[in-house]
Formats: structure tokens, C-alpha cells, sequence
């Protein structure tokens, strides 16, 4: 098999997470095709020296690279994050979210607006935070996973999960107490 079809069987099979990844941390749709096609490239150049039996995490940290390195060509780099032992090291590693019940129209709205608002909350989470949440928890990727992506040890991963996971739902309890406490009326 040549090359270019090795690199397509490799890569291709996570060309929509590797988009999913690049959309979220970048925020934009079309840089993140024109970020995620860059790192294609660079892939497809460097496609010698990967050695393993999963491209997946290969290829995200190449997608992850080349996303940081436009948001800090785009002065828009990760902002800081501090490790705080306290705040960090609480919480569950492995909450989610809860399954649907329920398929009625009002069920169907309630959920999409949900949707929205979690969304909306990843959305304003610091670049760090938002790609460790974004890869565990909707590209399903392990701890060591992310880790190798990131360059970065676990427990860092499990303490900017916990961190992602604690600001998600603080936002989230923030839109649902102001959502509760809107009458629909004016006074």
C-alpha cells in the first residue's frame, strides 16, 4: 500500500473529530477548516515518523498544535492556567451527563435549549479547559489520550477536567437560577 493511501486509511476516519476539536477551541467554523486542513498537511508530511496502531491521538495533538499556534498568531493564546490543590482535586472524574427519557415537543424544545446553554457555557470556558472537556467528553478520548495530545502529565488532565467540569456547571446553575427567576412578563 503506498503512502498516500496508508495516510488516508490512517487519517481520514477522524477528520470530523479533528474538525469538532479545532471548532471548539478556535471558535469559528472557517478557520477551524482552514486550521484543521493545515494540520492535515503537516500530518500527511510527517506521516514517516508516526509509530503506533491508533493515529487518532497523533493526529489530534498535530490538530491541537496547529490550533494553539493560530490563536497565538491570532493573539488570542490559552490563557494561564494555575493547578490549585484545593479546588482542583474535588469532583468525580467520570460525571457526565444523563440520558433522555422523554420525546415530547416540549421535552424536545426543553432539551435543545439545553443544549444551547451547554454549549454556550463550553463555549466561554479558557482554551485549556474548554479542549480537555471538549476531548473527554464529546470525542470520548481516555486520560492518556489527552495527555499525549496535550504534552501534558494525567493528573494535570484530571485537574483541568474537574476545573472545566466545575466553571460548566457553576455557568449552567448561574442560566438556570436566572432562567427561574424570569417571570415572562414585564413589571
Amino acid at each position: 500500500m503506498d503512502r498516500t493511501r496508508q495516510f488516508e486509511a490512517a487519517a481520514l476516519p477522524h477528520l470530523d473529530a479533528a474538525y469538532n476539536l479545532a471548532r471548539w477551541l478556535l471558535r469559528d467554523e472557517h478557520s477551524a477548516r482552514d486550521v484543521v486542513q493545515d494540520a492535515y498537511l503537516r500530518a500527511f508530511k510527517y506521516f514517516e515518523s508516526f509509530k503506533g496502531e491508533d493515529a487518532r491521538p497523533w493526529l489530534m495533538q498535530i490538530v491541537r498544535n496547529t490550533c494553539f499556534t493560530w490563536l497565538r498568531d491570532h493573539g488570542r493564546g490559552p490563557e494561564h492556567v494555575e493547578f490549585d490543590e484545593e479546588r482542583d482535586s474535588h469532583g468525580n472524574p467520570t460525571d457526565g451527563w444523563t440520558g433522555r427519557t422523554d420525546d415530547n415537543p416540549e421535552t424536545l424544545l426543553m432539551r435543545k435549549m439545553q443544549s444551547q446553554q451547554i454549549n454556550d457555557a463550553i463555549e466561554q470556558l479558557p482554551p485549556l479547559f474548554r479542549e480537555a472537556l471538549v476531548l473527554r467528553e464529546l470525542e470520548d478520548m481516555s486520560y492518556e489520550d489527552i495527555a499525549q495530545i496535550a504534552g501534558i502529565p494525567m493528573g494535570t488532565v484530571m485537574s483541568r477536567l474537574s476545573r472545566a467540569r466545575h466553571l460548566l456547571r457553576t455557568a449552567l446553575a448561574g442560566t438556570t437560577a436566572h432562567a427561574g427567576t424570569h417571570t415572562g412578563h414585564e413589571d
